[in-house]
């Protein structure tokens, strides 16, 4: 494993982190979750990210359950907050209740009495930006959050939340994240030049591009059974690239470049969003310990500028590179 720090933080993380979105609580049973934790720790992987909306809590409780027994202080774990966890209007958003409230209830799922990192799950427009930057800051005071991150936020609301923090004496953000892939490049025009000049981090998901630049759909073929676009519960978020049959020839096209470079397709895929060097992390899921073993084999590999140009050329315009791609919901209390 190697490791990279988290933007121009003093935090020192994996460069692959494993995430729990979607599997634990919900596609895979508890016993095969913790399997594919333990592969990760077996892996030298260090850091974890989850949500308080994944599986409803159950993600997290999970989580902290596979994690019980380590050594917490040679740990990372990441954690958000945002989407809704209850009926109440306050049971949502960005507001000091709800952040105050979700730290407090994902620290109890998790097990532990810090995070290392506490994210805005989105942005909202719904709440003063300078509430939900003091309710952070207070986290971080109490120690119960130790950095601060958002995830999917445009270039100019990072920007507005460093202004805040600077003109409060906050501390300011550290990373951001987005989904980064082959096919996803949206933050490429305006989040990361911002980044980079800011000292912010990617703690890039959906690297794999949910299991279609595995090579695994292929075209005129059903979805392989037990995949994510043949799990009615998942199917829905990769449905647009999973049916797209001339993507679905485009990635088979990368096969032969990743036997070349001697990789896997999903090694090939980390591999990469980890050659952007404001990325500080890709973040893998797993619904089979060997998924885990396969992956990690993707730290520390170095893509020469001509496969990289060979990549673009395949894909050519089935990448999405528009940055208002990016965006949170308009009004969150209607959810």
């Amino acid at each position: 494993m190697e490791f990279r720090h988290l933007g121009k933080s003093g935090l020192i993380i994996s460069e692959i982190a494993y995430g729990n979105w979607i599997t634990h609580g919900s596609q895979v049973e508890e016993d095969t979750a913790t399997a594919c934790v333990r592969a990760a720790l077996d892996a030298g992987i260090t850091t974890f990210d989850t949500a308080d909306v994944y599986a409803q809590g159950k993600a997290e409780e999970v989580l902290g359950r596979a994690l019980k027994g380590e050594r917490r202080d040679g740990l990372e774990i990441f954690s958000k907050v945002y989407w809704p966890m209850g009926e109440g209007k306050n049971d949502k958003g960005l507001s000091r209740k709800h952040i105050l409230r979700g730290a407090e209830d994902s620290l109890r799922r998790l097990g532990t009495d810090y995070l290392d990192l506490y994210q805005a799950h989105r942005f909202d427009y719904t709440t003063p930006l300078e509430e939900t930057m003091r309710a952070f800051e207070d986290l971080v005071r109490q120690g119960k959050a130790l950095y601060i991150g958002v995830s999917e936020w445009r270039a100019e609301e990072i920007e507005r939340a460093l202004k805040i923090a600077d003109e409060m004496g906050f501390d300011r953000i550290v990373s951001s994240q987005p989904q980064y892939n082959m096919l996803w490049r949206v933050i490429e025009s305006e989040v990361v030049p911002v980044c980079e000049r800011e000292g912010i981090g990617q703690v890039v998901w959906s690297p794999i591009a949910g299991g279609v630049l595995t090579g695994k759909y292929r075209p005129g073929q059903q979805a392989p059974a037990g995949s994510r676009a043949s799990d009615p519960k998942s199917k829905h978020f990769i449905a647009d690239k999973a049916e797209d049959q001339a993507l679905l020839e485009k990635v088979q096209k990368l096969e032969p470049l990743a036997a070349e470079a001697g990789l896997s397709m999903p090694q090939l895929a980390v591999a990469w969003v980890l050659q952007n060097p404001n990325v500080s992390a890709a973040i893998i899921g797993a619904s089979r310990p060997e998924q885990v073993q396969d992956n990690v084999q993707a730290a520390g590999v170095k893509l020469d500028a001509g496969l990289l140009a060979r990549i673009d050329e395949i894909l050519g315009d089935s990448v999405q590179r528009d940055p208002a791609l990016t965006k949170s919901p308009e009004n969150i209390r209607d959810r």
